[in-house]
């Protein structure tokens, strides 16, 4: 972990900046706190990207996923964070996201070495991809065309939004799936598995847990494809 200091600090750096940029967005640029959340969601992703190159220890992830939850959590109680936590329903989404990137990074260093179909560093890829850019995918799609609205607790949501998600998750896992062997039926039947899968476990999820089941419904499947019924 000695040597993942330096990659903390500057990662650290990274993410108290996508937050400032959020902030000032929000506070100066008056823009919606809807799509504020959106910036900082795939911001996020797209920096926990750099894990798996940067960081050589699940210990130095949970250190970094740790404090990031404490301070998402210490914001919430303070009314700081505007920018992420300025809505109106209740959310667990942004606290859900340090927990689920910690599990997935843990499950790729424990079969990094052990797996070539796919490789290990796939457990963490994928579903962290599929919540960083299906999600925001289905957001978009569901604003912009409100087609087959329906209700889930609290939130609303649109069969446009679901279908949307399920195209950006399906072809994020046909990527990932076919990118050290050619596609066949094989890997198109588990890539639509994980797709339908990921967007059914988004359209039930309600309270922003889906930051959470996103993810760990595309990590249990890749788990049974590995491991359980005969997939390969």
């Amino acid at each position: 972990m000695n040597q993942d200091w330096i990659p903390i600090i500057t990662l650290s750096i990274c993410f108290l900046g996508l937050f400032g940029v959020s902030e000032l967005l929000f506070h100066f640029a008056k823009i919606q706190v809807e799509i504020s959340r959106k910036i900082s969601h795939i911001g996020t992703g797209f920096l926990t990207m750099l894990f798996p190159l940067w960081l050589h220890s699940h210990w130095s992830v949970l250190l970094l996923c740790g404090s990031f939850f404490g301070i998402l959590l210490f914001s919430q109680k303070l009314g700081l964070l505007q920018s992420i936590n300025g809505i109106a329903r209740q959310s667990y989404g942004s606290l859900s996201y340090p927990i689920i990137v910690y599990l997935c990074f843990l499950a790729s260093e424990k079969l990094e070495k052990g797996l070539a179909d796919p490789p290990g560093y796939s457990f963490f890829y994928l579903p962290i991809l599929t919540m960083a850019l299906a999600d925001p995918a289905a957001a978009f799609a569901g604003m912009r065309w409100p087609i087959g609205r329906y209700r889930i607790g609290i939130d609303t949501k649109s069969m446009t939004g679901s279908f949307a998600f399920f195209g950006v998750a399906f072809l994020l896992a046909l990527l990932v799936l076919g990118q050290n062997r050619p596609l066949n039926l094989v890997i198109g039947f588990q890539a639509m598995l994980i797709g339908f899968c990921a967007a059914l476990s988004e359209g039930l999820s309600s309270k922003g847990l889906d930051n959470f089941t996103i993810p760990a419904t595309v990590l249990l499947l890749l788990f049974f494809f590995q491991f359980g019924w005969v997939f390969q």
